[in-house]
């Protein structure tokens, strides 16, 4: 790396870590919670955001049917391109939307708090936090026409917390972008080359309702309901014999997460519901899973010939699962870490899901890398007190940078055996 170029970018992005905390605030004041999924307000302050610092955006509104179908109210993805000249285009990705903020905060959740170096509030690490990184860094090999060609794209999207289908899934299948590379939010202390695939189902149950006296007179689904439940929690604890050979992801899970049902305490309930999430390691195949886990229910089911089981899927997102060209992102975000960090960082898979599979899934190089402490423990995320240390918001910008920097060479050709191809040639 050249030592002085790494300089520049080192003191420029220094220079602006005012700017960068004022605008990360405001986007962690502006509300993005999906559910209920209302978020092209937000997306309308990141485009002006970006537009102040000089970039052109592009704003690509959802159309309305495809976001309802998504169980959301307004989306519109954001797309800023920087041509530096003949070259590979890295994308970098970040999603604008966010979990509602649930109880235990001691902070206000749209608040921005700043305690001891660390900022406070929802969505501030996973990932609005990543805006302002990818943000940065762009500029920073703007300003200071470091690159030595290519082309660089800022995507942020918002429906990561519904699955990613109307954010980077649409905007490749609608062939408004083709990245030979992609980086996608992240922490500063580990980049991701792998991670978990996830399957949701609602698992519906219907009797017939009765009075509490006569209960022989229903068919009662929350009894078949706690039967199924202890099977499948019996079945979980089966699956601790089974483990991921990614580092970092361990084996598959299984959670009841959403419980509902009954009439009145004096009724035996008509219908009963509840949701699952089953984490899916990168060695399983999503269908085959899906499969396996909808007969076992429906097996379990069958003791109650008079209870009518339904089983809807929610979501089945694939694992991120590394593929030809990946080596090349972590080797240059490894290689830029050490030059900012001053240390080796982690290259190893994690158990959560996210829409950087999509990029993946079109045969797109892709990695987690991005602004925030060593673990989503740490970051509190999804948790109350989310929060993010604002010295790896501008250590993660240098990284970006000069890993994108280094992305952008040209690069060997057909003996880079771990390459993407021709530059542009997606």
């Amino acid at each position: 790396m050249n030592r002085q170029v790494k300089a520049e970018i080192t003191d420029f992005i220094r220079g602006r870590r005012a700017q960068a905390v004022a605008t990360l605030a405001e986007l962690v004041r502006a509300p993005s919670d999906n559910p209920p999924g209302d978020c092209a307000p937000h997306a309308e302050v990141a485009a002006r955001q970006l537009a102040d610092l000089g970039f052109t955006v592009e704003k690509h509104p959802v159309p309305a049917d495809l976001v309802r179908r998504a169980g959301m109210i307004s989306a519109t993805n954001l797309i800023v391109r920087e041509r530096f000249g003949d070259g590979p285009v890295v994308a970098l990705n970040a999603h604008g939307d966010v979990v509602p903020p649930g109880d235990g905060w001691t902070a206000d959740p749209y608040g921005a708090e700043i305690r001891d170096g660390w900022m406070y509030g929802r969505g501030v690490a996973t990932s609005k936090s990543d805006f302002v990184t990818f943000a940065l860094a762009l500029l920073a090999l703007k300003k200071l026409g470091a690159s030595p060609g290519g082309t660089v794209e800022l995507h942020f999207t918002y429906d990561e917390e519904t699955g990613g289908e109307i954010g980077p899934k649409w905007l490749l299948a609608q062939g408004l972008t083709q990245p030979d590379y992609a980086i996608c939010a992240g922490f500063t202390y580990n980049v991701v080359p792998a991670h978990s695939g996830c399957l949701h189902l609602e698992v519906e149950l219907v009797g017939r309702s009765a009075h509490a006296a006569r209960p022989d007179t229903g068919r009662d689904p929350l009894e078949a309901a706690t039967a199924i439940l202890g099977d499948l929690y019996a079945e979980r604890r089966r699956y601790a014999a089974v483990r991921s050979s990614v580092s970092g992801i361990g084996g598959p899970t299984l959670v009841v997460g959403l419980i509902s049902g009954g009439i009145n305490t004096n009724v035996v309930p008509d219908r009963v519901s509840f949701r699952l999430d089953r984490r899916v390691i990168p060695e399983e195949q999503p269908d085959l899973v899906e499969a396996a886990l909808t007969g076992f229910i429906r097996t379990s089911a069958a003791r109650w010939p008079d209870v009518v089981c339904n089983i809807r899927r929610i979501l089945s997102a694939a694992p991120l699962v590394p593929g030809p060209g990946h080596k090349r992102l972590v080797r240059a975000i490894q290689g830029a870490a050490r030059e900012v960090l001053g240390e080796d960082i982690t290259a190893q898979g994690v158990p959560i899901y996210t829409d950087a599979r999509h990029y993946s899934a079109a045969g797109i190089p892709t990695v987690l890398y991005g602004a925030g402490p060593r673990s989503m423990v740490e970051a509190n995320a999804h948790r109350a007190d989310e929060r993010l240390n604002l010295d790896d918001l501008e250590k993660a910008a240098q990284v970006v940078a000069l890993a994108v920097l280094d992305l952008l060479k040209t690069p060997a050709g057909p003996a880079d055996a771990d390459g993407p191809g021709a530059p542009g040639s997606r």
